[in-house]
């Protein structure tokens, strides 16, 4: 199995956040280790248009075969598209065929080896043909509302809870949050989505899916180390 770690250089929320120290070393070194480290992964590859990650990512043992073409490390790039240029840059460069891979966010620190791998057993299993790790969504989305520039609200009426029913009468709801995708080529190359009605999801602690998009993330992050708290022990 393949793991792919994206990072691009550019990022407007927390600028160089996929190299920035966190307890001392980059942050993508935490998922670089934790790949490196699983048993079910055969060869760590990060996907960048950076010669700076590119570099740190060679350091701690990732391959760095290509850079990213600019035009995939936007704003606005579809994570689809550099999902499968790279899969086709290794397979017609290795003269392989690639159906499954897996896609591990270098801003999830905390998922760890095991993690990796027993979503891997998982997904064996229940021979599922996608995998996604959630958690737990934070609120029913009964719950949502619209804001209208007049201030006024009004109900989205998603799901099939209501507004002013109990949390623990509503239907149970996660949500994906980055940190392990096992990912099907042909389904992204003809549907372009990760999901189908094969698709299982392998479920994380609110702490392990810690996601660092922002400053407050990243110092989140570190409280959560300085205080050992991602040491726990997830229910699944």
């Amino acid at each position: 199995m393949i793991a792919l770690i994206p990072a691009r250089g550019g990022s407007k929320g927390l600028p160089g956040k996929n190299i920035r120290n966190l307890n001392g070393k980059p942050l993508i070194a935490y998922t670089i280790e934790a790949a490196k480290k699983a048993k079910c992964i055969d060869e760590v590859i990060v996907t960048t248009d950076s010669k700076e990650i590119a570099s740190i990512a060679l350091e701690y043992g990732a391959d760095v075969p290509f850079l990213r073409p600019s035009e995939l490390a936007t704003d606005t790039s579809s994570a689809i598209d550099v999902y499968l240029h790279a899969i086709e840059w290794i397979s017609k460069t290795k003269n392989i065929s690639i159906e499954k891979f897996m896609v591990l966010l270098p801003t999830t620190p905390f998922r760890d080896e095991k993690d990796i791998d027993d979503a891997y057993n998982l997904y064996q299993t229940e021979k599922a043909r996608t995998l996604i790790a959630v958690k737990d969504a934070p609120i029913p989305p009964g719950w949502f509302l619209s804001e209208f520039d007049n201030k006024r609200v009004v109900p989205c009426n998603f799901g099939t809870g209501k507004l002013n029913e109990n949390r623990q009468k509503s239907d149970r709801y996660v949500i994906p949050c980055g940190a392990i995708y096992i990912l099907d080529y042909f389904l992204l190359k003809e549907k372009r989505t990760y999901y189908d009605a094969n698709t299982v999801g392998y479920k994380l602690s609110n702490n392990k899916s810690v996601d660092i998009d922002t400053a407050e993330d990243f110092q989140f992050a570190q409280y959560l180390i300085e205080k050992e708290l991602v040491a726990e022990k997830d229910e699944k």
